[in-house]
């Protein structure tokens, strides 16, 4: 009988603790490590699995899942994949889209996995959406439109671009399968934090796939408006659709409504509407499962550590575009 894997949690804030709870569900052999002793005494992980530590852990398991702030994911990861282990990190992957490509290379030069928490890739409605999309379904799109707001504590470790909009920015690249060619944004900082600890955010996106114009795309993210936001819009030429990922099952409606030419004026002529079912599933558990999946059969994971770099080097831009006013062109790679 093959033995279970050894995996480490390190981190049980917020949404850490999320991860325990699913990983606690898994067949695996999981070790916990904290630096808060209340969380991690009241983790229900025997004693003997749980350190203050996590280097302490490093020698003895077989990959690890880091769920800590943001600037401290570049050297825990480096530790890790120089101990020789797989990592699972969560967004953004690190700091720096400089961190980011050091730790690309170092999985690549060392065979390990290197998996990214962007967990909106793994709801069945994002993957019907990107299967509609090459499946030519939408006709030629003209835009997308998301929002990731509502009312909230902040992060504080980051700002809310790299918090929350960046599950968008990934989620189009996952999508439209690229990057942006250029980028601007206007975010404000209403809580006066110190460094680029942006509050609310609206970021434009313009994408090239060959079509007769660009594909203008807009993240609005913040921590102010009432309620709790997220919904993507895709509007094409034949169809569109609006997936709202607060909703378990029926997320997606879709619009057969079309603009035509009649006699020198533009009408808009409203279609069908479909609502579509999708079983209910926690993508958290998904994309966990996926990553056991890579580190058991040496699979590139979906979300690998160049879809992490490359979330963080569009963030890095819409970042820059606000300082400066401008649009910033992406060099594509």
């Amino acid at each position: 009988m093959q033995q279970a894997k050894r995996i480490l949690l390190i981190g049980l804030g917020r949404w850490g603790a999320n991860h325990l709870r699913v990983l606690q569900s898994m067949p695996i052999e999981l070790f916990v490590a904290e630096t808060d002793p209340v969380k991690l005494n009241s983790s229900g992980v025997p004693q003997s699995h749980r350190s203050g530590d996590a280097r302490s852990f490093f020698p003895i398991v077989d990959a690890a899942v880091v769920v800590t702030p943001a600037q401290s994911h570049f050297e825990i990861c480096r530790g890790l994949m120089e101990s020789g282990k797989d990592v699972f990190v969560e967004k953004p992957i690190t700091s720096t889209s400089a961190e980011a490509r050091t730790l690309v290379e170092l999985a690549r030069s060392s065979g390990l996995v290197l998996q990214v928490g962007h967990i909106f890739r793994f709801d069945p409605a994002s993957v019907w959406m990107k299967n509609a999309i090459a499946q030519g379904r939408f006709g030629e799109i003209k835009m997308l439109r998301a929002n990731f707001s509502g009312f909230k504590r902040p992060r504080m470790d980051t700002g809310v671009t790299f918090a929350d909009g960046i599950h968008f920015i990934d989620l189009f690249r996952f999508l439209l399968g690229k990057s942006p060619r250029r980028v601007h944004a206007v975010m404000s900082n209403f809580m006066g934090r110190d460094g680029e600890m942006d509050d609310e955010s609206l970021i434009v996106l313009e994408y090239d796939l060959g079509g007769s114009a660009p594909i203008l795309a807009t993240v609005e993210a913040g921590y102010h408006v009432p309620g709790k936001m997220r919904q993507l819009t895709i509007a094409g030429k034949d169809l569109s659709a609006v997936c709202d990922y607060n909703v378990a099952q029926y997320k997606i409606k879709t619009f057969e409504n079309r603009h035509i030419s009649d006699k020198g004026e533009i009408k808009a002529m409203e279609g069908a509407m479909h609502q579509l079912e999708f079983p209910p599933e926690e993508p958290l558990r998904a994309e966990l499962t996926a990553f056991l999946d890579a580190v058991e059969t040496r699979r590139s994971p979906m979300v690998d550590g160049t879809a992490g770099m490359e979330a963080v080097r569009v963030v890095e831009a819409a970042l820059e575009s606000a300082r400066t006013g401008k649009w910033i062109d992406l060099a594509n790679e």
